[in-house]
């Protein structure tokens, strides 16, 4: 790495004080390597280092992914899904993944898992969203649309498309002041480009090209980013699945995506007609792998469903039926004997986020003073900060006064951005559900769910069955509160 005077500041020591700015490629490579990222940075290097060239290195990848709990469940998620596993035979294991999928395969899930966990659990920028769902969408394109069938190819394709930005995913998942600066450039229209390098001194580009190196993420990587043109049809296949997933964005037609539906079908040798229908059924894949990578949310920025304009229809994901059932069942069992508050509550958060897809829960509950909700019980990736934070004053004022419920369930629609709160820029912003609580007529809690930077209004069928289980923790309440 280039001793520079921003890479001299990091290394030094751990407990140094990163500098306030980044003022060079190598200064962000070694920021996001040593100080943001460095777990992230360390798993992709010992997993990319893994070639199946015997028994010990699947032993080292099993091991590599069952350290990780999270990692674990997520591939074995992702082993029992079609698009990895055609045959539809049960996996339980991370050795039989291997052994039944195939090395490459398991290997392609733990490195999409990793990315999707380590990013996201830091940040949920509109901007990172939207990155991984490009990312995403521009992976299972290219695997979906490579000729050559086997299975090290597939996966080389799927990991290059997937981690072809890793730059720019790496740089949104970050809290820092040149992020917001270059949020703030992007948001008053100035050229792309010209943005990242005003406000970052260098590109994203630049800065994925340096990753690729100091993460060691492989010669066929480093061969999709390199400059010039492509040197083998994958690589170009790679190189139009993010160009292509990037336009799609905006709809399936345009002069731009007619000339990449051509290049992609000079790189698979099909004509562009045959191209486009395949990459609108392909399209719906990604949805669904999005959902098995557990961010159900991006699939509202994929082009699943187009409108006859074109437009993507932004809109929530179905509600799960059999999922809502048997939590209902367990819900109704749990109501039968003695009923446990804190069970019953915890079954009602798991169906609001597991079969309803919202992708945040808390149950509020009143603290001692009796004068404020606060947080009881919470679901969903991001709701960590709530815990220590998350109040509503029960008389509906303060920034999130507006949340207090209605009489019934409903659906809250903010009015007009508001400044909101320091630590979490959604509440009080985005669309959400609520449903209040009350004990002999009053209010002592209630739950709320939003879906974050997925800023789509819940449906009809998502306000129904988040009515069906907010019922049974009331009829808890009421149980109790009779007694």
């Amino acid at each position: 790495m280039t001793n520079t005077p921003e890479a001299r500041a990091i290394l030094t020591t751990k407990t140094e004080t990163p500098p306030s700015r980044m003022n060079s490629t190598q200064a962000w490579v070694t920021y996001l390597s040593k100080v943001e990222l460095p777990v992230l940075a360390n798993t992709l290097r010992r997993i990319g280092e893994l070639t199946d060239s015997s028994n010990s290195t699947v032993n080292e990848l099993a091991n590599v992914i069952l350290n990780d709990a999270q990692l674990t469940s997520q591939v074995l998620r992702l082993s029992n899904t079609v698009f990895y596993n055609q045959t539809r035979t049960q996996v339980s294991t991370v050795s039989r993944a291997i052994t039944l999928i195939g090395f490459d395969a398991v290997k392609s899930m733990a490195i999409s898992s990793l990315i999707v966990d380590s990013l996201l659990k830091r940040n949920d920028r509109p901007h990172l969203l939207r990155c991984l769902a490009r990312a995403i969408h521009a992976a299972v394109q290219a695997r979906c649309l490579l000729p050559k069938r086997n299975e090290h190819a597939l996966e080389e394709v799927f990991i290059g498309a997937l981690l072809m930005n890793i730059g720019e995913l790496a740089f949104w998942s970050c809290e820092t002041e040149q992020a917001s600066e270059l949020e703030s450039r992007l948001r008053e229209g100035e050229p792309t480009l010209e943005a990242q390098k005003a406000a970052l001194h260098t590109t994203f580009t630049e800065i994925t090209r340096g990753l690729v190196d100091a993460w060691s993420l492989g010669p066929f990587i480093r061969e999709v980013v390199a400059p010039g043109q492509a040197n083998s049809k994958a690589a170009s296949l790679v190189r139009h699945s993010v160009e292509m997933a990037r336009l799609s964005e905006n709809g399936w037609r345009g002069d731009d995506m007619e000339k990449v539906m051509e290049a992609l079908g000079q790189d698979i040798g099909e004509n562009p007609a045959a191209v486009r229908d395949q990459l609108k059924v392909n399209a719906g894949e990604a949805a669904r792998v999005a959902v098995s990578l557990g961010i159900p949310q991006v699939t509202a920025l994929m082009p699943g469903s187009q409108g006859s304009s074109g437009e993507e229809a932004v809109r929530a994901p179905e509600v799960d039926p059999n999922l809502q059932l048997q939590i209902l069942r367990d819900l109704t069992h749990s109501l039968t004997d003695k009923p446990d508050i804190n069970e019953v509550c915890q079954l009602v958060i798991e169906g609001i986020h597991r079969a309803i897809g919202m992708q945040r829960v808390v149950l509020l509950m009143s603290d001692r003073s009796g004068l404020e909700l606060v947080p009881r019980k919470l679901g969903g990736r991001g709701t960590e900060a709530w815990k220590d934070n998350f109040t509503i004053r029960k008389d509906g004022t303060g920034p999130l006064g507006a949340l207090l419920p209605h009489a019934d369930c409903s659906v809250y629609l903010p009015k007009s951005k508001t400044e909101g709160v320091a630590y979490d820029r959604w509440l009080g912003n985005v669309p959400a559900l609520i449903g209040p609580l009350k004990a002999k007529g009053r209010l002592v809690g209630l739950f709320y769910a939003d879906n974050a930077a997925a800023d789509y209004v819940p449906s009809d069928d998502q306000l129904t069955a988040f009515g069906h289980f907010v019922q049974n923790a009331q009829l808890c309440i009421t149980l109790l509160s009779s007694h």
